[in-house]
């Protein structure tokens, strides 16, 4: 990622992706990198140009209707997903795109296995689904509280086998594969925030009173299982990052740089996909052309009475 302090290189996309097997070591992987941009209006000039891209890919890839893009999103609090959704999608049609945020489970997604309620919100072909945190919280939150595992009334023989954590991995990488055979296509980004920036963003949530109610108790509670969580991060991306649906690691103590990342990542997979626009036989385009030379006539019937 060599380049001179007057130049923005493009972004390499490989950079930020896990290899299928490797072991994820996060202290190896920065939080803040140089900017893929030279001011403030470069960045809103390349957002725009992206989302403008997106939005063209988006509406080919929603004719298309054969394939499905499902994008995942995991950070610690405050590392910025809700933006990085924000700005980088409000250029596709909401027609083609639907976002979903998992919270605590209800009474009803308890009584079924840890992957059921995010299939119900699985993306339908020609769209594009986010998940806002996803079944990947059982690897990560339910690692570091295993308490939670109790309402989850697993069988105890279950609980107790000393691979639980590598059965769940392999149950996510089997599903992953599953949805990729059948036109769900994949990619998954952990937004990778520094502890020091996180306590600036709660300190600036703190001190603007409209933002109070982005900060909890709970929020500092998590914040002290941070070496915990790396951990469980760590564990989780060596295990469940596939050639088919891999996991890329963004820096993001700066988000207009996560921000650029993120989209060039989605834009490369629609593109991957080599979706186009639906293509007609030569007898329905004879069917549509009788069509036309009717509306014509119609609207030069029209113009002739007025």
């Amino acid at each position: 990622m060599s380049r001179s302090d007057n130049s923005v290189m493009s972004i390499a996309i490989k950079d930020f992706r896990v290899e299928e097997n490797s072991k994820v070591r996060l202290k190896d992987w920065p939080t803040q990198i140089k900017p893929f941009f030279r001011s403030d209006e470069d960045y809103q000039k390349q957002l725009a140009e992206s989302k403008v891209k997106l939005s063209q890919l988006q509406d080919m890839f929603y004719a298309h209707d054969r394939y499905s893009l499902l994008i995942v999103f995991q950070a610690m609090d405050a590392a910025g997903k809700d933006s990085v959704i924000k700005h980088v999608m409000s250029g596709v049609n909401p027609q083609g795109c639907q976002v979903f945020s998992f919270k605590h489970p209800s009474v009803q997604e308890l009584d079924h296995d840890f992957l059921w309620r995010t299939t119900l919100c699985l993306p339908e072909r020609g769209r594009i689904g986010i998940f806002n945190r996803s079944y990947y919280e059982e690897v990560l939150i339910v690692k570091v509280h295993p308490s939670i595992l109790t309402a989850q009334k697993l069988p105890k023989d279950g609980q107790k086998d000393k691979n639980f954590w590598k059965r769940r991995y392999q149950s996510i990488v089997d599903f992953e594969k599953h949805l990729d055979r059948n036109g769900t296509k994949v990619i998954k980004f952990f937004l990778h925030v520094s502890k020091q920036e996180q306590a600036r963003r709660f300190l600036k949530r703190i001190e603007d009173a409209d933002k109070n109610w982005k900060f909890s108790i709970d929020d500092m509670k998590e914040r002290e299982c941070w070496d915990d969580y790396m951990s469980a991060y760590e564990d989780c991306l060596s295990h469940t990052s596939t050639e088919k649906a891999p996991w890329f690691v963004v820096p993001a103590d700066n988000k207009n740089n996560a921000r650029l990342i993120v989209s060039s990542v989605i834009r490369e997979a629609l593109k991957g996909m080599k979706v186009s626009y639906p293509k007609i036989d030569e007898a329905q385009r004879k069917e549509i052309l009788k069509l036309r030379d009717i509306l014509a006539k119609e609207s030069e019937d029209d113009l002739s009475k007025k």
